[in-house]
């Protein structure tokens, strides 16, 4: 990764108070570029609070589905490079309200994609779409080159943003490219629906993970140094020949199970006497039984690979974890103690 790239430049990172926006957030402070964050809501355990970034980077507050504060964002801070990692991510809340869904994900892609568009300082754009664009082929791993089918409605929101982003290119010639990653993991998630951060709460707290399938699921998971590791590459070519315009697949090609996932947490958290709860028949509802991706493209085109194994991830997640539920119960046993 180019450290000076970023020196000094504007960027806007929409999305930074969430779980992967806040590790891009972090990497861009690290590398010296001024990051502009929108800002919808500032929960106390919100990503910028919790990667110490507050006061650290500019927010404007505001929603991607008002179309004027993101044209003002962009042109009040001469923004020159955008990470559009905002969007509804809960599977099961797109489920449930596909409409607020559609709403955050669509719109606000192409009212982002339209601002940036329209606004001169900005020299290259990348959006995340994700491995669930693809929805379900009977071959594995997923190529680039494979057909969109996405059923679901987050997977839907997530490939018609995919669709946008790379017309913006074909059309308007935007310096556009679009990430597809496998399921990103790491210190920061407090979305206690997904698995990693579910089961390592469960484990801190000496008690068995619980497995809401059968088991047998098969993803592929990234640490979340990895992923902003790969926005942050694909950012800085841009502008190579063959990029601009196209869809690249980040993960780490080891697709794992879920109950062997959980087993391996087991494993790193040291509680040997405990054993994962499973209590699911078959597949999540809204869910595809098996998904994980080739990142061949990215390798050859981009020099990227992932830095993190599995087991380091997760031990480093672990740890993560581990000291946030001791602060946090330490916080709560001062407030009953006051």
């Amino acid at each position: 990764m180019e450290q000076q790239y970023w020196r000094n430049r504007s960027v806007l990172v929409t999305g930074a108070n969430g779980f992967v926006g806040s590790w891009v957030a972090r990497a861009l402070v690290e590398r010296g570029a001024r990051v502009v964050a929108l800002v919808r809501d500032m929960p106390a355990h919100g990503g910028l609070a919790l990667q110490g970034l507050v006061g650290k980077v500019d927010t404007v507050d505001g929603s991607l589905v008002e179309y004027g504060t993101v044209e003002r964002a962009i042109n009040e801070y001469d923004v020159e490079v955008c990470f559009h990692l905002a969007a509804q991510a809960i599977v099961r809340v797109a489920n449930r309200s596909p409409l607020s869904t559609f709403e955050s994900n669509i719109r606000g892609s192409w009212n982002l994609l339209e601002a940036c568009r329209s606004c001169k300082s900005v020299t290259g754009v990348v959006v995340a779409s994700s491995d669930k664009a693809y929805g379900s082929h009977e071959r594995l791993p997923y190529d680039e080159g494979y057909e969109l089918r996405a059923t679901y409605p987050y997977d839907v929101s997530k490939a018609c943003t995919d669709m946008l982003a790379r017309s913006y290119f074909r059309t308007y010639g935007l310096p556009v490219a679009v990430t597809r990653c496998a399921n990103i993991y790491g210190g920061g998630d407090l979305n206690f629906s997904r698995i990693i951060p579910d089961s390592f709460r469960a484990l801190v707290q000496g008690r068995a993970p619980v497995i809401r399938s059968d088991g047998t699921p098969l993803r592929d998971y990234m640490y979340a140094a990895d992923a902003a590791d790969a926005y942050l590459t694909l950012a800085e070519q841009l502008l190579k020949e063959g990029v601009a315009g196209e869809a690249f697949n980040f993960g780490t090609e080891t697709p794992i199970s879920v109950l062997e996932l959980v087993k391996a947490m087991v494993a790193i958290s040291g509680r040997s006497g405990i054993e994962p709860e499973v209590v699911g028949r078959g597949k999540p509802a809204g869910e595809i039984d098996a998904q994980y991706l080739s990142s061949r493209k990215a390798r050859e085109r981009l020099g990227w690979t992932p830095r993190f194994d599995l087991a380091t991830g997760l031990k480093e997640s672990y740890s993560w974890y581990a000291s946030y539920f001791r602060r946090t119960e330490a916080d709560e046993g001062a407030v009953r103690t006051a």
